[in-house]
């Protein structure tokens, strides 16, 4: 994935230009990288490290949608719909 591509996708919800503090940018950013390792995970089984740094950032990513459901669900629901994320 080239750099143009990376950064356009958190940039889409971007509150202003240059954010990626919001935690809709976080949430987006942590997507795409989740995505990615996973695709990497899927080929190489046993790299563990690799598995490891994937469970913190789900869990990252979580935290942060637990905050944004509570501060704005509208905004929660709009994020997980687009980026497909399963809501509990």
């Amino acid at each position: 994935m080239e750099i143009k591509e990376k950064r356009q996708a958190p940039a889409s919800f971007a509150r202003k230009d240059g954010d990626t503090g919001s935690p809709e940018v976080q949430v987006a950013s942590l997507t795409q990288r989740i995505n990615e390792i996973s695709v990497h995970l899927k080929s190489h089984s046993k790299d563990n490290s690799t598995r490891r740094g994937l469970i913190a950032m789900v869990n990252r990513r979580r935290r942060l949608l637990s905050y944004l459901s509570k501060e704005d669900h509208d905004k929660y629901l709009k994020i997980t719909e687009q980026l497909g994320i399963r809501r509990k």
